[in-house]
């Protein structure tokens, strides 16, 4: 019995082992196989009719501003001054009346000089294979440019290339005070769900009619 045990323990150490490294190898394949599909520099990325902006909230939850919304907002407005899009379509979460990812997001840029007839509303984008399948089968885009920080970016690639959109990632300033372990963590599991999803076929929450951009 207890040879048994020690063996049993034995590999599942080695399966942990072989599931972490095929993991840790997924994550750098795919930041690997997309580094030519993204940028920090606005001179890099193609004009484009529409740069989709992934939804995350204003305020974390100790009432502090989240860094991430402030510098994909900062983003956006990069890319509208040099004149690279025509629209924004802002996709997030609205699951519930008190909480509004893509409204906050729209008051902030038209803050920052985007009118408001150029942004366009995504409420169900609840994760980021329903904001970019939305894109296209509900907002009729074939051809973004996507906004959000890099690793968030490259997965979103990884989608839009499965599902037949034209993509170019501008990469927002990432956050190095709120970037450790639990985000890293949480990329790590994200993106061994994405080929889970995309294998699966894996439908967003909601669909709906569709709402073309001009």
């Amino acid at each position: 019995m207890k040879n048994f045990l020690s063996n049993w323990f034995t590999r599942l150490i080695y399966l942990s082992l072989i599931l972490g490294a095929l993991g840790v190898l997924n994550y750098s394949l795919i930041g690997f196989f997309t580094s030519d599909k993204n940028s920090f520099k606005v001179a890099e990325v193609p004009n484009t009719k529409v740069a989709i902006v992934l939804g995350t909230s204003e305020f974390l939850k100790n009432g502090s501003t989240n860094m991430y919304f402030k510098f994909r907002i900062e983003a956006v407005v990069d890319l509208w001054q040099a004149g690279k899009i025509k629209y924004v379509l802002v996709s997030g979460d609205n699951s519930t009346k008190k909480y509004d990812e893509p409204t906050a997001m729209k008051e902030a840029l038209v803050k920052r000089g985007i009118p408001a007839s150029r942004i366009v509303l995504d409420y169900a984008g609840f994760r980021t294979l329903d904001s970019m399948v939305r894109a296209k089968e509900v907002f009729g885009q074939k051809k973004l440019i996507i906004v959000s920080q890099q690793f968030h970016v490259e997965r979103a690639l990884v989608i839009a290339k499965f599902k037949d959109i034209e993509a170019f990632g501008y990469n927002a300033v990432d956050v190095e005070a709120y970037s450790g372990f639990r985000t890293k963590l949480r990329e790590y599991f994200a993106r061994i769900k994405l080929w889970l999803d995309l294998l699966l076929g894996v439908d967003p929450k909601y669909l709906g009619d569709p709402v073309p951009i001009p």
